[in-house]
């Protein structure tokens, strides 16, 4: 969803506020193991956070 985030911030500022997008569930893919460790790495900190 970030990516998303971002492109709509990025069409927004070539269009000057005039482009719009639609969204549609297609699949689900599975998540490199890079961003799967950086995702896990941010759950311990957030769950010592809490403690």
């Amino acid at each position: 969803q970030a990516e998303i985030f971002k492109y709509a911030i990025d069409l927004r500022s070539i269009t000057q506020g005039r482009g719009t997008f639609s969204l549609k569930f297609s699949h689900y893919e599975e998540i490199p193991a890079n961003i799967v460790q950086e995702i896990i790495a941010k759950s311990k900190e957030e769950e010592e956070d809490k403690k």
